[in-house]
């Protein structure tokens, strides 16, 4: 396993003034937990991005360390799964699979096994955050226009696409960094991961087909607080701005996504070499311009890492963080240990975000085993809250604007007991097959 604190991004940092550095870092991690600063108008990206700005102002790196304490294959790889990504919503792919899912001919509990299914599958490949913003306004469409209660579907299709993305080195952007810093190998990592994840699909579809909540699955949604208006949304300018379904464009799509899953479980070419040629292949169209691709880059997700990068490492240079950590070994609690492991990533999952928390840890880790568990347990993590994922705030926003209400209440009805249920099947899993 590569040793986080030994890698080159790691050496040569001009410390300055430890404090004023350690001063930083929490700002930015209490940016993290926030969401912002208050009485600025920051989002956790600007946080970050200031931080990095800031210590480097401090004299704590210089510009080229900052440049070599960012991860790049994790920033390309990134890069490479949101241009993959941006030519299947391009192509009408998702939308096209979600309009087949709700034209089968299911009740509620088979409709809401075929969203969990689908949801789970293309979040493995195409990313949590992508496959929620593409299925949210189809999905809500169906369910007013069937009379059934959206808020159980929708917030099953976060927890679903939450989940599913669990199983692969490539479904979220903790898990791609996770892989890439640990060189975690991809098929190993899927074989570790994909039996507890699909264990974990099936508990939350058995929670909500036949758990205490079953009785709101085939409720029929009222025009009150839970559902808002059903009018607007069945007939409304949603559909309109859904890209049509393009044949052409999703085979070349699936085709370039296909090749590089090979590639990923067959080869050892690096996976973002690999990655950044698939989306090299993708930007070479005479159909879309390279403008529309880039528009569905999400550019601040890519400067909130890069910002990060670069005060985790200002920070671990001072010695204070492996100060922490010794301290904490000191008073019996030592994250070698797979139970504190797992405690500690869902507690700094929603205290600062799944990412931030994957940053905070990653240098510390044990083993590759610890990896996956990470991996696994950070995701599973942000279903817990609304705010725990980025994911959930996509359906949450996307569902306001169909006149559909999910609180934090409505959420955490359901992301509470799912969550700690996921847990422990992945826990028992893991802990089975070690």
């Amino acid at each position: 396993m590569t040793d986080v604190a030994a890698t080159p991004a790691m050496t040569g940092v001009t410390t300055g003034e430890p404090w004023a550095v350690a001063a930083v870092f929490a700002l930015v991690y209490l940016g993290m937990f926030l969401g912002g600063l208050p009485r600025l108008k920051l989002d956790r990206t600007g946080v970050a991005l200031l931080g990095a700005i800031a210590v480097i102002g401090l004299g704590a790196m210089s510009v080229e360390q900052a440049a070599r304490a960012i991860d790049l294959p994790t920033i390309v790889l990134l890069f490479s799964f949101m241009v993959v990504a941006a030519q299947m919503r391009l192509g009408g792919f998702y939308t096209a699979v979600t309009r087949r899912v709700a034209a089968l001919p299911l009740g509620p509990a088979g409709l809401l096994a075929a969203l969990i299914a689908v949801a789970g599958a293309l979040s493995a490949v195409f990313s949590n955050d992508v496959i929620c913003l593409a299925m949210t306004p189809v999905v809500a469409r169906l369910c007013l226009r069937r009379g059934l209660d959206p808020v159980v579907f929708l917030v099953a299709l976060a927890c679903a696409a939450n989940i599913g993305s669990a199983a692969t080195l490539i479904g979220n952007p903790q898990n791609m960094l996770i892989g890439s810093v640990l060189q975690l190998p991809f098929g190993d990592y899927l074989r570790q991961a994909l039996p507890p994840v699909a264990l974990a699909l099936a508990a939350l579809w058995l929670w909500l087909a036949w758990g205490p909540g079953r009785a709101r699955l085939g409720a029929v949604a009222s025009a009150g607080a839970a559902s808002g208006s059903a009018a607007a949304p069945v007939t409304g300018a949603g559909a309109a701005d859904e890209p049509p379904f393009d044949a052409w464009q999703t085979a070349k799509g699936l085709t370039v996504a296909a090749t590089l899953m090979a590639v990923f479980l067959f080869t050892d070419w690096p996976r973002d070499v690999a990655a950044l040629v698939g989306a090299g292949v993708l930007l070479l169209s005479r159909r879309f311009h390279s403008s529309e691709v880039m528009r569905f880059v999400d550019w601040e997700l890519l400067i909130l890492f890069m910002g990060l990068f670069v005060v985790n490492h200002a920070f671990e240079a001072t010695g204070l963080a492996a100060q922490a950590v010794a301290w904490l070994a000191g008073q019996g609690v030592h994250l070698a240990e797979p139970g504190v492991l797992l405690v500690v990533g869902v507690a700094l999952s929603n205290l600062v975000s799944n990412v931030p928390a994957v940053m905070l840890l990653l240098p510390h880790l044990p083993s590759a085993e610890a990896g996956v568990l990470l991996a696994l347990v950070s995701t599973l993590a942000g279903n817990l809250l609304l705010v725990g994922s980025i994911a959930n705030l996509i359906v949450a926003d996307l569902a306001r604007d169909a006149g559909i209400t999910i609180d934090w209440r409505a959420h955490a009805a359901i992301g509470v007991p799912v969550t700690l249920l996921t847990l422990a099947i992945t826990w028992g899993w893991l802990r089975w097959a070690g």
